[in-house]
């Protein structure tokens, strides 16, 4: 019987385009840190809001129609062009914030999170904004009431699973990456 081994080759140069430019990885790392520091995905702020939420205020800063259609519980609303003026009336000095819009494809939530840390709050943005919350599947607030719909295939379901309740806070939805 003969024997398999393995051997690893070292790497050999990317021969494409899509290295012609790449950084170096203490550059990567810095880039990807500061990213961190400023950016929360949905089932990081469900599970901190499950945790009772204490530290931050979750901000939409959609327009009032889309906080009628839907937003997260126990976000507060304060459309981004009125965060300068009321922001600070809204969220104590030196509270954490943390800003959504709509989705991956409006940057109002980056520029909602720029008027805030103008004001002096550390900021974050959930990033999937308010389509990822409902397309994995957490529980949200309308005008008539709380809605729920059942999580989208293509978003990322963790090792836990559905655990029977796709609802923040009872075994649901963890992006577990």
């Amino acid at each position: 019987m003969t024997e398999l081994t393995a051997s690893v080759a070292p790497a050999a140069p990317v021969a494409t385009a899509l290295f012609d430019t790449v950084a170096s990885p203490e550059t990567a790392i810095a880039h990807f840190a500061a990213r961190l520091a400023v950016e929360a995905d949905v089932s990081d702020v469900a599970a901190a809001l499950a945790d009772g939420g204490s530290g931050f205020v979750l901000v939409d800063t959609r327009s009032d129609e889309a906080w009628a259609q839907g937003h997260v519980p126990g976000a507060v609303h304060l459309p981004r062009r009125r965060i300068a003026e009321e922001g600070s009336a809204l969220v104590g000095p030196g509270t954490a914030v943390v800003v959504y819009c709509w989705g991956p494809g409006c940057n109002g939530a980056t520029r909602a999170a720029l008027e805030f840390a103008r004001l002096g709050h550390p900021v974050k943005e959930m990033i999937g904004g308010f389509e990822y919350w409902v397309r994995e599947g957490f529980a949200y607030e309308t005008a008539e009431g709380f809605a729920q719909l059942a999580p989208d295939p293509l978003t990322n379901v963790g090792r836990a699973g559905l655990g029977g309740s796709p609802v923040a806070g009872a075994g649901g939805i963890s992006c577990d990456c």
